[in-house]
């Protein structure tokens, strides 16, 4: 055989290894991106209906603030219980038990009525949290299952999309079915029991983990795995890590304090149709069009973001410096949102509140995927509750202050939290840089 009729095998070789190497790990991140918008639709629907609710039941800026507050109770407690919950029973059954809770509860807002007060919005809320604990420490248990490294912070974008598309399908819902007297609310809340159930039945007929799904190649298991060829023995004999030493970690610190930036995020979630309401007066379809901007530039954020440290690999620099890099970025994008309250036009201040959004979203697809470049993949799922748990700590922190302060002295506190809400990121990667200079896997002894 000739040098060119080898060149032309080996071509034809590599192009059937292509072929038949497989996709289906796509059909799983299919389901963690509908997960994840079933989600985000549901307890983004209250953002939306803020100011309406807060006229039919006559709520305080406190009493919103305490709604919110109870929902990152439970979603901080939450993170730590169904994440380990996950760890332990796998996510087949850890993300089935998670969306059960999440939607009973979500479906259980539209029976409430002013006489409840705000307890009935507490507890629905409360319930709510616990179950939307699970889903982020599913999916990117999930992710690290199913997905080599240079690939992880890629599909962590696509299914960390879903949480734009689920805010944004929530206030296309709200507007559609609500009135501007705030006739139908309740009906916005029953939407995702629905999509919950079909969700439900498809997960549990698609998923198994990758090493023992029949309809995985072996030449797409092989990529998958790829990663565990520089594993040393200790990495692979890893089974479950007690919290006494994942605590003790610079790796779940880093990623810890990462996450502080959620409570920006809840912001820009609960507060940002309250905001557009007091300082615009915003009717509820002019509400809507401003958040669905929001989040569509948020959706495009956390997809170019997971995107973005991948092209940096595959240029060739370390995972380290495309993390970073990729991080500071993204940081950069969010700063501009500390002008959102000096401008007198409406939709200059939603693309300033949009851009920082996409930011954020870029921000978290990089983040999530810091910890399965350091950790084993069984303490995934315990190090993402770990950190989701600081997150709805500094949200609640911000609720309570901000609450009290726009009671107190009006709506110029918002101009503290987007100073707020736009310099926190570079600091915290400051911060982030100074406890992990190197991404390298954490010593487990």
């Amino acid at each position: 055989m000739n040098t060119e009729q080898e060149l032309i095998v080996d071509s034809e070789h590599k192009e059937g290894s292509a072929k038949t190497t497989g996709k289906y790990r796509y059909r799983i991140l299919a389901l963690l991106f509908m997960a994840t918008t079933i989600n985000y639709m549901d307890r983004s629907i209250i953002g939306v209906l803020a100011p309406t609710l807060e006229k039919l039941f006559l709520w305080s800026k406190s009493d919103y603030a305490t709604i919110n507050i109870a929902f990152k109770i439970a979603y901080a407690v939450g993170m730590i219980s169904m994440g380990g919950i996950i760890d332990k029973f796998g996510t087949r059954i850890g993300y089935t038990l998670s969306i059960a809770i999440w939607s009973t509860f979500g479906m259980l807002h539209a029976a409430l009525r002013p006489a409840f007060g705000i307890v009935g919005f507490i507890a629905a809320r409360f319930g709510l949290g616990i179950g939307e604990s699970g889903n982020f420490p599913a999916a990117v248990k999930t992710v690290a299952e199913w997905f080599p490294k240079k690939d992880r912070a890629f599909a962590t974008g696509i299914f960390n999309a879903g949480s734009n598309v689920g805010a944004i399908l929530a206030p296309l819902v709200v507007t559609a079915i609500v009135l501007d007297d705030g006739t139908n609310w309740q009906y916005a809340f029953l939407v995702t029991g629905a999509l919950s159930a079909i969700w439900v039945f498809l997960w549990l007929n698609t998923y198994k983990k990758p090493e023992k799904h029949p309809k995985v190649s072996s030449e797409e298991l092989e990529y998958i795995q790829q990663d565990d060829a520089t594993m040393n023995e200790a990495e692979k004999a890893v089974k479950k890590l007690p919290w006494k030493k994942l605590i003790g970690l610079k790796q779940t610190w880093a990623f810890s304090i990462g996450k502080m930036t959620d409570g920006v995020w809840y912001f820009f979630m609960f507060w940002s149709g309250m905001f557009f309401s007091d300082k615009f007066g915003v009717s509820i379809k002019e509400l809507g069009a401003a958040l669905v901007i929001v989040y569509v530039v948020a959706d495009l954020g956390s997809i170019g973001g997971g995107y973005l440290s991948r092209y940096f690999i595959d240029k060739g620099w370390t995972l380290n410096k495309a993390r970073k890099i990729s991080l500071l970025i993204c940081a950069l994008c969010i700063l501009p949102v500390v002008f959102a309250t000096t401008t007198e036009n409406q939709w200059l201040a939603a693309c300033l509140i949009a851009l920082a959004s996409g930011g954020h979203q870029a921000w978290s697809a990089n983040l999530f995927s810091v910890v399965s470049d350091t950790m084993p993949k069984e303490a995934t799922a315990s190090v993402v509750g770990f950190g989701g748990m600081i997150g709805a700590i500094t949200g609640m922190t911000i609720d309570f202050i901000l609450g009290l302060t726009l009671d107190g002295s009006g709506s110029g506190a918002y101009f503290w939290m987007f100073l707020i809400a736009g310099c926190s990121y570079l600091i915290i990667l400051g911060i982030i840089h100074l406890i992990l200079p190197k991404l390298e896997m954490a010593k487990i002894k």
